[in-house]
């Protein structure tokens, strides 16, 4: 049998104990933001309220509602919102502020600081999509199940996190200020061609040949899988639907690629400070 020192479980549960508490504390201090409540959740249902009660009550040629149709694509506007603009705006705030170069001269595990913002990303999430599904269903009369309205939650709370990395990379790659400006112009555009607001059909045919190659475009069709059928699909897209696995695959692809490479950049900078 081995032994161990003394000390070594106390001290194992110790740092244990104090990677959970700098996790909670970061996540804690990301709930508190004013930006993500203006942002990530009353911009989603003010929006919802401007582009989806005036189409509430007309359906698409295959019978869709059209108001459920703007409620996907307006939830995964707040999607992107939140992992891209909002937590890339505030990491590259946090580098801006010295917050990172304090935090590596402390005890804090490497990763514990992304796991909280990832936390507080998680939680927003929840608060978004509750806040606009209880919008569209009880003022806009979205009629769904029980079991939809969880697919329909469980896939925009996915999407705040599987573009949350793309949100980091671009403020580790970035300046601070400069990956500000970065992220406020690079979402908006995303949301219109990936067919958020206004459908492909209805747009220039390089924009939809376009829009086939970004992963905003594959996460909007896994949520339009889960309200609309393939003919009403084709209808918004103009484009020929493809089976829910290729969207599904793109979407965790570029989940993986954004973390890696925005795991990568932090290392370059944590060795950079470390001379």
């Amino acid at each position: 049998m081995t032994n161990l020192a003394p000390n070594a479980l106390p001290r194992t549960g110790s740092r244990l104990a104090f990677s959970r508490l700098a996790v909670l504390t970061e996540a804690r201090a990301g709930l508190r933001r004013p930006e993500f409540a203006v942002l990530g959740m009353t911009l989603p249902v003010i929006l919802y309220a401007i582009f989806g009660l005036p189409n509430a009550d007309s359906t698409l040629p295959g019978g869709t509602d059209t108001g459920l149709v703007m409620l996907a694509g307006i939830g995964c506007y707040g999607a992107l919102t939140l992992g891209i603009v909002v937590f890339g705006e505030d990491v590259a705030k946090d580098r801006g502020r010295g917050w990172l170069r304090t935090l590596a001269a402390t005890p804090v595990p490497a990763g514990a600081y992304q796991l909280g913002k990832l936390g507080a990303g998680f939680v927003h999430g929840v608060l978004m999509v509750t806040a606009l599904c209880l919008f569209a269903g009880f003022v806009g009369d979205v009629n769904l199940a029980v079991g939809e309205w969880a697919t329909l939650a469980v896939l925009l709370v996915a999407g705040v996190l599987a573009f949350s990395p793309l949100g980091f990379a671009i403020a580790y790659l970035a300046r601070p200020r400069t990956a500000v400006v970065v992220t406020n112009v690079l979402f908006l555009p995303l949301s219109f061609v990936s067919g958020f607001f206004v459908p492909l059909s209805e747009l220039p045919d390089v924009i939809g040949q376009t829009a086939q190659y970004l992963p905003s475009y594959h996460f909007g069709q896994v949520v339009l899988h889960a309200v609309a059928d393939d003919g009403d699909i084709r209808w918004l897209t103009g484009l020929d639907t493809q089976p829910l696995g290729v969207h599904v695959a793109w979407v965790l692809g570029s989940a993986v690629l954004f973390t890696v490479v925005a795991l990568a950049a932090a290392h370059r900078e944590a060795v950079t400070r470390r001379g």
